[in-house]
C-alpha cells in the first residue's frame, strides 16, 4: 500500500484524500481555497506528517513539493550521492583493503543486507508508520495506550477491538497501514510453519 509517493490527508478525523502526492495536494489546495479547516497530510510510507506550502495555484503547489535535484559530489547519473558517515578506525581499515574501494564495498554490504530479509525490514517500517500515524491522529482517543501496545506486539484481534469505537476514517487508515506490516511478516505459502513442542 505505502510506496514512497503515496500520501493521505485528513481534515479533522475525516479522510480528505489518499493517493499520489500530486492528487492529494490538489485536493488539499481545493479544500484550503474553499475555506476548509486545517488539514494534516501524512506520508504513508513513514507515517510522518508533512507540511506543504499552499500558496499560489495548484500547479505551483505541486511544483514546490517536488524533491529538488541533487547537486554536489557523487555520480548523479547513476543515482550515487555523497554523504558523510562515521566509522571506527577498524572499519575504515577493512574498507580500505577492499579491492573495489570503500564506497563500492559499502554499497555491496548494504545491498546484501537488504536482500537477506527485505520483507522483515519493510514490515518494521510499515509498523512504525502505523504507530506514528496513530500517535498523531489518535493520541487523545480512548484506549490509545492499549492499542499502541497491541500494534507493536502484533496482536491483530486485540488492536481491532480496541480501535472499534474510533472515527471510521482514522480506524480504517490505521488498520490498512497495520495490515501492510502483517502481510509482509506472514511466511510464504510454501514455507512450513514451526511444529508445536510436546503435546
Amino acid at each position: 500500500m505505502a510506496d514512497e509517493d503515496r500520501y493521505t490527508a485528513f481534515a479533522g478525523d475525516r479522510r480528505l484524500a489518499s493517493g499520489a502526492r500530486r492528487d492529494v495536494l490538489v485536493a488539499v489546495k481545493a479544500h484550503h481555497d474553499a475555506g476548509g479547516g486545517s488539514v494534516l497530510v501524512f506520508a504513508d510510507a513513514t507515517g510522518r506528517q508533512i507540511d506543504f506550502d499552499l500558496r499560489g495555484t495548484p500547479e505551483q503547489v505541486v511544483a514546490r513539493a517536488e524533491p529538488p535535484p541533487r547537486v554536489g559530489p557523487g555520480r548523479p547519473r547513476l543515482g550515487v550521492v555523497s554523504r558523510e558517515i562515521s566509522l571506527l578506525p577498524r572499519h575504515w581499515e577493512w574498507l580500505e583493503q577492499q579491492p573495489s574501494g570503500a564506497s563500492a564495498a559499502l554499497r555491496r554490504l548494504v545491498d546484501e543486507a537488504r536482500k537477506r530479509e527485505p520483507d522483515r525490514e519493510r514490515a518494521r517500517r510499515a509498523r512504525e508508520a502505523a504507530g506514528r500515524f496513530m500517535w498523531a491522529m489518535a493520541g487523545d482517543l480512548a484506549g490509545f495506550e492499549e492499542a499502541s501496545r497491541a500494534l507493536y506486539a502484533g496482536e491483530t484481534r486485540r488492536l481491532r477491538a480496541l480501535v472499534r469505537s474510533w472515527p471510521k476514517d482514522v480506524r480504517t487508515h490505521l488498520l490498512a497501514l497495520w495490515e501492510e506490516a502483517a502481510r509482509l511478516e506472514r511466511p510464504p505459502p510454501d514455507e512450513p510453519t514451526a511444529k508445536p513442542r510436546g503435546r
